[in-house]
């Protein structure tokens, strides 16, 4: 295992992701969150699509913090664009970026974890990001009609209750947690 403790390498300049193990975990969270939202998503229709690609970043946002999570967030749409060969839209990577930033700064500010804590950190960010942010931006960028976004409100809730359900039964895995606490505390 390579240390350096007293060397001011460009590991130890990583202060922001913690140390090289939550970069690492990032970089997947960025990927599964570009294949849950882009190759293994549903078109309910050409404006609502079900998928978990936020389950990611909120992972990222609760687990490791709000900078962690936006980082996450804006991979997440870049790389997601790219896959799909999508032009990027400012206003739905600002929804991206937001969903991890604000998950994280609820879970951060709150440090509990008790259910209501962790069902605002999932619920806020998917009411201020999905449901508006990212409708928006849907509706100035591709004209979509706010008659069509409404439909995105009932369906990110059910969406958010089903990434609430996961992240909270992961967080009461006691190995799960100490292996969390364990990435973190390094």
């Amino acid at each position: 295992m390579y240390t350096t403790q007293s060397q001011n390498t460009p590991i130890n300049n990583l202060k922001l992701f913690g140390n090289i193990r939550v970069l690492i975990i990032a970089g997947l969270f960025i990927a599964m969150s570009s294949v849950f939202g882009k190759l293994l998503a549903f078109d309910v229709t050409p404006f609502i699509r079900i998928s978990i690609e936020n389950l990611p970043i909120l992972m990222a946002g609760i687990f490791f913090g709000p900078f962690v999570g936006g980082a996450v967030g804006l991979g997440a749409d870049l790389l997601g664009c790219a896959l799909k060969g999508y032009t990027v839209a400012p206003l739905i990577t600002l929804g991206f970026i937001g969903v991890g930033v604000i998950s994280g700064l609820i879970s951060m500010k709150l440090k509990s974890d008790k259910p209501f804590s962790l069902a605002l950190s999932v619920f806020v960010p998917h009411i201020i990001c999905s449901m508006l942010i990212k409708s928006f931006g849907l509706h100035v960028l591709y004209g979509t009609p706010i008659q069509a976004l409404v439909w995105r409100i009932p369906t990110y809730l059910v969406i958010a209750a089903f990434e609430f359900t996961v992240i909270f039964l992961l967080t009461r895995n006691k190995a799960f947690s100490q292996q969390l606490n364990k990435m973190c505390s390094r």
